[in-house]
């Protein structure tokens, strides 16, 4: 594995970069205090900008250096604004297997915006770090988490019945995967 952290990558319309200290702010207003987006996870909408810079926020700040940390904030380019995060939520060495977990505020939801960050995350994570395996789950209640993972090559693999917890409550989980070998067999 060559760790390498949270690099900066680009796509068509975004840029990928590690969290930065006037990040809170943005973050705060575009999806980390809509209910909306936090639905399906596993934190909740936080209450003020300075919740979230004393918690979440300084965590990704005190980690962004660390060579085993993946945290990409999502920002649109013809803005200069985050407007979600992707990142490597479950790492597995032994097996070479990241799981990925993301949001993106909800006012770009629909406009394929994750399926082209999680798709230049993938293809760093197998690239550029060597991982074997990239999987992800969501919230069988909420599919459309699923098409993104479809549409980027992560082949659901199965239901876990009260496999998770989430804002919900108890939920089933599905989970999707991709491993390298399909990855470049379809490049």
């Amino acid at each position: 594995m060559n760790y390498l952290g949270t690099v900066t990558l680009e796509t068509d319309r975004l840029i990928l970069r590690k969290t930065i200290e006037s990040d809170a702010e943005p973050m705060f207003r575009n999806w980390a205090s809509d209910e909306r987006v936090t639905k399906y996870l596993t934190w909740q909408a936080y209450e003020s900008v300075e919740q979230l810079q004393n918690t979440y926020h300084q965590y990704l700040l005190d980690n962004a250096d660390d060579p085993k940390f993946f945290d990409w904030k999502i920002v649109l380019k013809d803005t200069n604004e985050p407007v979600g995060s992707i990142g490597v939520v479950k790492m597995n060495e032994e097996i070479a297997e990241a799981e990925i977990g993301y949001c993106l505020a909800y006012d770009f939801w629909h406009m394929g915006f994750m399926t082209e960050a999680l798709s230049r995350v993938v293809k760093f994570l197998f690239d550029e770090v060597g991982f074997n395996r990239i999987a992800a789950t969501h919230d069988v209640n909420n599919p459309n988490s699923g098409k993104v993972m479809n549409k980027c090559g992560l082949v659901e693999e199965g239901i876990f019945r009260q496999g998770g917890k989430n804002n919900q409550g108890i939920i089933d989980v599905c989970h999707h995967a991709i491993i390298r070998d399909d990855y470049y067999k379809d490049c």
